[in-house]
């Protein structure tokens, strides 16, 4: 059983890492881009704005989700995990 747990855990943890390492470099992406422009940038939430990301990260789990009422909802649900799943792995 450890066999495989563990290099299942290892692998969410991996993934977590990645996926906050990606939110930071966002948020370097538009701090740059906003000093580029001369402006402000994002700073208002948090020190320096460095909680931003998981502000951002709230706001996105907080959508609705929307199926179109003519559809079938499981394929249209399978093919946005599909999407999701081949853009991960690549």
């Amino acid at each position: 059983m450890y066999a495989v747990a563990i290099p299942v855990i290892l692998a969410v943890v991996k993934l977590i890492c990645l996926l906050v390492a990606i939110a930071y470099y966002t948020l370097a992406e538009r701090k740059i881009m906003a000093a580029f422009q001369r402006r402000v940038g994002p700073n208002v939430v948090g020190p320096l704005g460095l909680l931003q990301p998981l502000a951002d990260g709230l706001k996105l789990a907080g959508k609705e989700l929307v199926i179109p009422s003519y559809s079938s909802s499981r394929i249209f649900i399978a093919a946005s995990m599909a999407t999701l799943l081949l853009a991960l792995t690549a």
